[in-house]
């Protein structure tokens, strides 16, 4: 039992001793630059695309830890975005937000294995609660938490 306790410590510490990187996709600036903000406000890193070909286009294995993206973007949307990823066979955790929720999209959204679907203005705490959620992170273990 305790060589199993100190394995999880040492699981939990090389977990902790990474700084997670946040992608942000979105095609509006602002509400990138918002949502980078805020989530480094939250101890997290990140990196923020102005559409789905960007960030697919710099997207490697392990690069980034969970997905923040819009539904709503010209070209591939954020549901789309999500279906590609999964076809790449990436596990990602992907948080989808909108301006123009509806109870279908969100029900496809969360069948297709996104991890939270928000509205815009989306709210801090919840952002925060699933980010953590996303990452396997509990209150005591999250950045600056």
């Amino acid at each position: 039992m305790a060589r199993h306790g100190r394995q999880t410590a040492s699981m939990k510490a090389d977990r902790l001793s990474k700084v997670p990187v946040i992608a942000i996709v979105d095609d509006d600036e602002a509400m990138r630059d918002a949502l980078s903000e805020l989530v480094q406000v939250m101890g997290f890193s990140t990196e923020a695309f102005d559409g789905a070909a960007a960030f697919l286009a710099d997207l490697a294995p392990g690069r980034f830890d969970c997905l923040i993206t819009d539904v709503r973007m010209p070209g591939m949307d954020g549901i789309d975005l999500q279906r590609r990823l999964r076809a790449l066979g990436s596990a990602m955790p992907v948080v989808m937000i909108t301006s123009a929720p509806d109870p279908a999209g969100r029900a496809r959204a969360l069948a297709d294995g996104a991890c939270a679907y928000l509205a815009k203005p989306v709210d801090d705490c919840a952002l925060l609660g699933h980010l953590r959620s996303a990452l396997g992170q509990d209150e005591d273990d999250s950045p600056g938490g």
